[in-house]
């Protein structure tokens, strides 16, 4: 099924927009370290059931602990209280790190969407919160500018939004030196976030010097998740191997 066809599937329209924090623990009494992901949906809904869970669970299989949030989305979505709730999230794992099994350092991010521009706007600099080694982009939203997805920008920050704010929450212009190493993938058969927004990030990194794997697959639509059967299928282990090489090196 295409979910892009059968939006009911693809949306839970009538969940309740507030946080909430879903669990996808390794329970053998060892350490793992973990992912925090974030679905995308325009900033109107979470799209846990084929940008979060199914990352969970490919993520569980691979050694890691994996947690998916619902953000506050809708009426509730005015920046900040998106990153707001990333951050909550982040603090509360780690307050219960010890209770969950979990290892806190060389943590990543991941955000399909709206969710990636929600995971590439937590890591500027200007948002001061704790930041992972690693961010994982996936067909994200980057840019509020001329090619942004309009009714992501719209939900966070309002249709008449101040010009100030949508440079402000325009990531490509504000990578720094100090911005997480990223992984960063669409299709270049995207109509919904034009690629260009992948593009732009990738240009962006290599700018600043930041360490990044940018990928664009050819003829993947928006909402691929795992890309199960195309070109894109793998790009979840290149990007867990991406993110291994980068703990090692925040190490040494």
């Amino acid at each position: 099924m295409d979910p892009m066809e059968n939006k009911e599937a693809y949306y839970d329209f009538t969940r309740p927009s507030r946080y909430e924090l879903q669990k996808y623990l390794i329970n053998d009494g060892k350490k793992h370290p973990f992912a925090l992901i974030l679905p995308g949906g325009a900033y109107a809904v979470v799209c846990n059931f084929i940008e979060g869970k199914p990352y969970a669970e490919a993520l569980n299989k691979k050694g890691y602990n994996a947690f998916v949030l619902y953000y506050r989305v809708k009426d509730e979505a005015r920046y900040p209280n998106p990153q707001d709730d990333v951050k909550r999230a982040v603090g509360e794992i780690f307050s219960h790190a010890e209770e969950w099994g979990v290892d806190t350092e060389g943590w990543s991010l991941w955000g399909s969407s709206a969710g990636g521009h929600l995971a590439a706007s937590y890591c500027l600099d200007s948002y001061e919160a704790p930041k992972p080694v690693t961010v994982v982009l996936c067909y994200a939203v980057i840019t509020m500018g001329e090619k942004t997805h309009p009714e992501s920008r719209d939900f966070l920050l309002g249709q008449d939004a101040d010009p100030s704010m949508i440079d402000r929450m325009s990531v490509e212009k504000h990578i720094t030196p100090s911005y997480p190493s990223a992984y960063v993938w669409c299709g270049d058969a995207d109509e919904l976030v034009d690629p260009d927004n992948t593009r732009m990030m990738g240009k962006a990194l290599d700018e600043a010097g930041v360490p990044n794997r940018t990928v664009v697959f050819k003829g993947i639509p928006h909402g691929a998740s795992l890309g199960t059967g195309t070109v894109a299928e793998g790009w979840l282990d290149d990007a867990v191997e991406f993110w291994e090489e980068q703990r090692k090196a925040s190490r040494n």
